[in-house]
């Protein structure tokens, strides 16, 4: 049984897959409340609940206290920058062994893998350069 329509279900959804900044829901009730204007912030969770639970988005996880959300729901690693809260995507790299093994199916006690989140925690470019700036020149 597929689930119900609706313009604001749609545009949410849209406005998840349609960026790459993985945003969170008050970026997307930001972004679609000018055009819709009877949205609701409590609207725009209940339908990513629901693109959660079948699997049309994903949590990237809480980053500055506010969760994050990928449209691009293959597995792929995301580097999250602890300074400015920035989320990227980072191409598929082979994690070794452990990646091959688990592409097999030989790991350990017959486990079986249901899915995979790899998050990589630092500075973006941008934080890195300011974080090199000497204090006494930072905001001249």
């Amino acid at each position: 049984m597929g689930r119900k329509h609706s313009k604001k279900r749609d545009a949410v959804l849209k406005a998840i897959q349609s960026t790459h900044s993985h945003p969170g829901a008050q970026w997307i009730y930001d972004t679609l409340k000018p055009s819709i204007p009877s949205l609701s912030l409590g609207t725009v969770y209940r339908n990513i609940n629901v693109f959660l639970e079948e699997g049309a988005v994903v949590s990237v996880g809480t980053v500055g206290g506010e969760e994050r959300f990928d449209g691009r729901v293959s597995p792929h690693p995301h580097l999250i920058c602890c300074r400015c809260g920035k989320v990227l995507d980072l191409p598929c790299l082979s994690e070794g062994d452990g990646a091959q093994a688990a592409e097999a199916g030989n790991l350990p006690g017959g486990f079986v893998i249901d899915y995979r989140k790899t998050v990589y925690y630092g500075l973006c470019g941008e934080c890195a350069a300011e974080a090199q700036v000497p204090p006494e020149t930072a905001g001249s």
